[in-house]
């Protein structure tokens, strides 16, 4: 959940050593030239982001949180986001150019990476003001065109091990729940219930393993870079929780935002779509399908549909308890974003909503 415009001085909780950067990096990493300046991207809420510039280019770096950070078992996993993203550059799937990684936690007290800064709008408002009912549609089916080639991607031996192969929503819900578990502040029923729920009413479609894919995780519309006029991706951003998985999860993880209202998490729910030029669930539905069936994945958007609750379930679920580990590091005083607080306080908002889409779906 990161954001890329937008710069502030370092925070001292993420501060180093600039001086130790500019060196290593003059080592390590070819035609990089100092002096160095560093900012600190605004928002994110779980890997601190900079901006590193310097006399002829500018730079992107990610890192974990400081050394004062208690992390949770396999969260900020940066060296996943560089592996994936180094797969995908020159695929349909557009990403920045990895550049350089470092998992020694010497140099700069956490593991970094380094890529090229990429040039383009960040949209956060996903009614897109601003913007012709035709610019809208443009957008919103290019990002339907990016998720669906993202799931086409073909997985070679060199991806293989990129995550566990099979029952990848039943692993899913047992590690959001220990993550849960792992925050857990005060007692949230409805997350209880679905921690229980969830496992025991999968559909056939859920544990369908034969379409196992690269999944972005949290791919919607403000973890992507658009071109500064056209309607086109030039960059998806944010790779932390990518896998090996089932696609209809990310799928359906990127279509929450039909069904959450405008306000805290930016939804289009309740709006006039068809005034504003976006398209309804149903139709972006059909033509996830349309594309993923053009690759040779057939998928009913019928059955599709009749299974959707659980998924909304689902990622409700996994929405509350991501939300809770913001909350945690807030007390922890970890988190990377003055937005922190807020966000966490909505674990049990998504709690609520997700049990009601599973006690829809029976």
């Amino acid at each position: 959940m990161e954001q890329y415009t937008g710069t502030k001085p370092v925070a001292a909780s993420h501060a180093f050593d600039t001086a130790t950067l500019q060196a290593h990096l003059v080592r390590e990493l070819p035609g990089f030239a100092g002096p160095l300046t560093v900012e600190q991207f605004k928002g994110g809420q779980s890997n601190p982001t900079y901006k590193l510039v310097t006399p002829s280019r500018c730079y992107v770096m990610r890192t974990k949180p400081g050394p004062a950070a208690r992390l949770l078992p396999s969260a900020h996993a940066i060296e996943r986001e560089f592996r994936v993203m180094q797969y995908l550059h020159g695929s349909a799937v557009p990403v920045p150019q990895m550049l350089l990684l470092c998992d020694d936690e010497a140099v700069i007290g956490r593991a970094f990476y380094v890529m090229e800064h990429v040039a383009g709008r960040v949209l956060w408002d996903q009614s897109l003001p601003g913007l012709q009912p035709a610019e809208r549609s443009a957008i919103y089916d290019e990002m339907n065109r990016v998720i669906a080639a993202l799931h086409s991607t073909a997985v070679t031996p060199a991806m293989a091990s990129y995550g566990r192969p099979g029952n990848y929503f039943e692993r899913q819900i047992g590690r959001w729940g220990k993550q849960y578990r792992a925050s857990e502040i005060e007692p949230i029923a409805e997350m209880d219930r679905l921690i229980a729920w969830l496992p025991a009413h999968m559909p056939p479609g859920a544990r369908d393993d034969t379409q196992t894919a690269i999944v972005h995780g949290d791919f919607r519309l403000d973890n992507l870079m658009f071109h500064p006029t056209e309607p086109r991706v030039v960059a998806v951003l944010d790779w932390e929780l990518s896998t090996l998985g089932h696609p209809l999860a990310d799928f359906s993880y990127h279509c929450m935002a039909w069904h959450i209202p405008p306000g805290v998490f930016r939804g289009i729910g309740g709006l006039d779509l068809a005034a504003l030029g976006i398209p309804d669930e149903d139709a972006y539905v059909r033509r996830y399908c349309e594309r993923r069936a053009a690759a040779g994945v057939p998928l009913d958007p019928a059955v599709l549909r009749a299974d959707w609750n659980f998924y909304l379930a689902y990622n409700l679920f996994r929405m509350a308890s991501i939300m809770q580990g913001i909350a945690k590091r807030v007390l922890d005083g970890t988190a990377s974003s003055d937005q922190a607080r807020a966000s966490g306080a909505a674990t049990r908002a998504l709690a609520e909503l997700g049990w009601r889409y599973a006690q829809r779906a029976g």
